[in-house]
């Protein structure tokens, strides 16, 4: 965010100017009998959709989802309950931020580690995203010279131990495939981390800190890299370290500047359109690690928009900081976006859930009725009384001689003719021509 965030990796501060726009702001809040914008509501509380009404339909979610409700052991206890609120809807994604006060956090010796570590291994579907300072001393107005100097010793690979002793400590902590939004917002003013004074520098620094992280045995991490939206103080392209130290292109986009609609947050420079885009062009996954309200009130026509345009552009992840002046739960200053935001989200369990389809009713098929056919009547067989038994096997019997043939006695008057014995044989005897016949020829 533009303006400042994190105290130590939890609390986010704004400048004096902005406070004091604010709670003049607030005051005026107050005084309409509402809910003061500057208190966290406690967690579990439930305004509900105004009017009493139920929530609305769903929209089928394409991205995993979480919120920001606090970065020590509260925040993790307090995801069941906004999971409630939200009528059971899972939220996948914690997220918390290290401290970055010391190099001594940044190396990860928060004892809260150990409660997001044992969230994180309950379920395997679940995600972790932690942002990590690149510099101690991260809130504390360090000047463009000094920060100047910082990054060129980042570059020279004077810090690459703690970001190795990182590493193994959230391996030890059996939580390898964290998700690391290293340096975020590094286009702006506000944190120690900056890119402004010397983007080659900071780049060559971004490279080490995660070459040192990879040596690590065992580490699975994604490397997120997540300006603000908006040019701010350098254009965001020009901070970008290269596609092989980097895995996730993020972006933190809140409602600001005062007056600015949707629309104009998609198309300004180095805004929500630019950064889908160069995304797209370098292949890599989009995030969303902070969104919210913030310059234009309770404005449920921004909660809308951003939530469809996460479900159109499918990140991997988003996460809404829920607190005053940001925020939709732990905020009762944001009733209409809170509306919006419960409704949209309602339920919603399964990171890719599609549309309920209800198979179409199709009627049996009834087979013809074919008349069955009636077999022939078949007279029962009676069984012989007393079967004969077999008869005994009996040698074949050779068949009698015939006996010799007597030549044939011609008939008479009948004239013999010699044809020869062959003939004869075949004829079974003499040819014989009657007397009469031969007279007539004649």
């Amino acid at each position: 965010m533009r303006q400042g965030k994190h105290r130590n990796g939890k609390h986010r501060r704004e400048s004096r100017s902005a406070t004091a726009t604010y709670k003049a702001a607030c005051a005026i809040v107050a005084a309409g009998a509402l809910a003061s914008c500057l208190a966290i509501s406690p967690p579990g509380r439930d305004p509900g959709p105004a009017g009493g009404a139920e929530p609305g339909p769903k929209h089928p979610s394409t991205t995993w989802f979480g919120a920001f409700l606090e970065s020590d052991d509260r925040g993790v206890q307090r995801i069941g309950e906004l999971e409630k609120w939200l009528g059971g809807a899972d939220l996948r994604v914690g997220h918390t931020y290290l401290p970055g006060g010391t190099w001594s956090d940044i190396e990860g010796r928060a004892h809260f580690l150990e409660s997001w570590a044992d969230w994180r291994r309950r379920r395997a579907d679940r995600l972790f995203v932690l942002n990590v300072p690149m510099q101690a001393h991260n809130e504390e107005g360090v000047s463009d010279n000094a920060v100047r100097r910082l990054l060129r010793q980042g570059q020279e690979g004077r810090f690459d131990e703690h970001f190795r002793k990182l590493a193994e400590r959230l391996v030890a902590l059996n939580i390898p495939d964290t998700v690391i939004v290293l340096g975020w917002e590094m286009n702006g003013t506000t944190y120690t981390h900056r890119c402004g004074p010397d983007p080659e520098a900071w780049k060559t620094y971004w490279r080490r800190a995660v070459t040192a992280m990879r040596s690590v045995p065992g580490q699975e991490f994604r490397f997120d890299f997540a300006p603000s939206r908006g040019r701010d103080a350098v254009p965001w392209t020009e901070c970008y370290p290269g596609d092989d130290v980097v895995d996730v292109i993020g972006m933190d986009s809140y409602d600001q500047p005062p007056g600015q609609n949707f629309d104009e947050e998609v198309k300004e420079p180095y805004g929500l359109q630019q950064h889908v885009d160069f995304a797209a062009a370098h292949k890599k996954e989009i995030s969303y690690p902070e969104w919210g309200l913030f310059r234009n009130g309770d404005n449920p026509e921004y909660m809308r928009r951003m939530l469809e345009w996460m479900d159109a552009h499918k990140p991997l992840y988003n996460t809404i900081t829920d607190y005053c002046p940001h925020g939709v739960w732990q905020c009762g200053a944001n009733p209409k976006a809170s509306q919006v935001y419960r409704s949209v989200l309602f339920g919603r369990m399964d990171p890719t859930p599609k549309p309920p389809v209800t198979p179409p009713v199709t009627p049996p098929v009834t087979p013809p009725v074919t008349p069955p056919v009636t077999p022939p009547l078949t007279p029962p067989l009676t069984p012989p009384v007393n079967p004969p038994a077999p008869s005994p096997a009996v040698p074949p019997v050779a068949p009698p001689a015939k006996p010799p043939v007597s030549p044939p006695v011609p008939p008479a008057n009948c004239q013999p003719v010699d044809l020869g014995p062959w003939i004869e044989y075949w004829l079974g005897g003499k040819l014989c021509l009657r007397f009469d016949w031969y007279s007539r020829s004649r």
